[in-house]
This record gives C-alpha cells, sequence and structure tokens, in this order.
C-alpha cells in the first residue's frame, strides 16, 4: 500500500491525484505480486497513449507524410522512452512486486516501469475521460515532442546494436529465447542476448520475441555505455 506520503508525492509527479487511491496502486502492482495487477490496465493504456501521441502529432506536423508520423510516434511511445519518463516519474520506488522480481532488480527493468506507465494511463482514462489523459500525456510527453525531428530516421536497440559491432569487426548479436511464461494469448518472453565485448549474456523481456530482443539490445547498449 502506499502511505500518504507516497500518494501525495507521486500524485505531484503525475500531476493529477487519483480518487480512487485503489486503481493507482493495481497499475504499480506487477503480476508477480498477486492477482488484482496491472497487465489489463497496461492493454487499456497502450491503445490509449497510441491514440493520443498520433493525434498531437498529426495535428503538430500537418506537412509530414503519414511514414515519418508513424516513425515519430514509435519513438514516443516504445519502452526505452516510457522506461525514461518511469525514472522521471521515481516509479520504481512505489511499485509493487514480487519477492522473486524484487530479489532481481526489477523495480529498475525498463520493460516493468514502461508497463507501469501504460497501466496509469489506463487507469487514468477509467477514472476520468480522454480529454484528461490527452492534457496529462501532453504534459508528460512534451519535451520529447519538441525536439523531434520529422526528417530523422531514429533506428531501434537492435538495429543500433547490430551497427556497432559491425563497425568494430566483430560478430553480430547472437539471441536466444531462455524461457516463456503464460497462456498462449498472454506470454512473457524471455531473451539472452550474447555480445563479443561482454563477458556474460544480458537479458531482455517482453510480451513478444521481438519486444523481448529488443529489449535485450537496449539493455547491451546501457551496459556498453552507447548512446
Amino acid at each position: 500500500m502506499l502511505t500518504d506520503i507516497e500518494f501525495a508525492q507521486l500524485s505531484k509527479r503525475l500531476g493529477y491525484e487519483f480518487k480512487d487511491r485503489s486503481l493507482l496502486i493495481q497499475a504499480l502492482t506487477h503480476r508477480s505480486a498477486g492477482n488484482c495487477h496491472n497487465e489489463r490496465l497496461e492493454y487499456l493504456g497502450d491503445s490509449i497513449l497510441g491514440f493520443v501521441i498520433a493525434k498531437v502529432l498529426y495535428h503538430r506536423f500537418p506537412e509530414v507524410p503519414e511514414g515519418n508520423l508513424t516513425r515519430m510516434r514509435s519513438t514516443l511511445v516504445k519502452g526505452e522512452t516510457l522506461a525514461v519518463l518511469a525514472r522521471k516519474m521515481e516509479l520504481g520506488s512505489v511499485l509493487r512486486l514480487g519477492p522473486g522480481e524484487l530479489k532481481s532488480g526489477g523495480f529498475t527493468r525498463d520493460s516493468i516501469l514502461a508497463d507501469s506507465v501504460e497501466a496509469i494511463i489506463g487507469a487514468l482514462y477509467l477514472e476520468t475521460d480522454i480529454e484528461t489523459c490527452e492534457s496529462l500525456i501532453g504534459q508528460w510527453f512534451e519535451s520529447q515532442i519538441n525536439s523531434l525531428n520529422p526528417d530523422e530516421h531514429p533506428k531501434d536497440s537492435k538495429t543500433r546494436l547490430q551497427e556497432y559491432m559491425q563497425s568494430k569487426k566483430l560478430p553480430l548479436p547472437d539471441y536466444q529465447v531462455a524461457q516463456i511464461k503464460g497462456k498462449s494469448h498472454n506470454q512473457t518472453f524471455f531473451v539472452n542476448c550474447k555480445v563479443k565485448l561482454l563477458e556474460q549474456c544480458v537479458a531482455g523481456e517482453g510480451t513478444s520475441r521481438r519486444k523481448a530482443e529488443q529489449d535485450a539490445a537496449f539493455n547491451v547498449l546501457r551496459k556498453l555505455k552507447i548512446d
């Protein structure tokens, strides 16, 4: 449970105070911590975030073609961007995780942090309306939106890592699925990425193999301190 002080501080960071505190707590609860977890809220929030960002970009860049808008939206809603936002909101300090995730440092994991942002958006929509979501999401992403370059072609983490390894004339990263958890309609993929520059494999996770590989590549880039 959130203490009154934690709730007040988090509300200030979010720019919104939930009337139904239990809804916020659910949004902060990983499935490892109990049955009343945030995955359904995450599912809802993911759709709302995509819609709101698409709408913002559509009006902000009236002359930009669809392909560029899609790339810009992907840059804003990808897990890495959401994890940065979660850290800015200090969500890691208030997440509810099971013992295993706590022990493995789940409160710092990008995928868990990103999911919590989407879950909060889902909870926000259920308590308020789409207009409130648009207002808050606009505030949260203001600096990222303002720094967008419509002509830039952002590269995903796997592409960046592959190009870096090629530039060093080293073998390409090797991705191996380590584990798949959950039922067929609700799976989590765990992937290990092996690169020549690191002694140990680096883990990643996601709701698909592609997302898990992207997460692993991003974590490798962080370990190698590659911007």
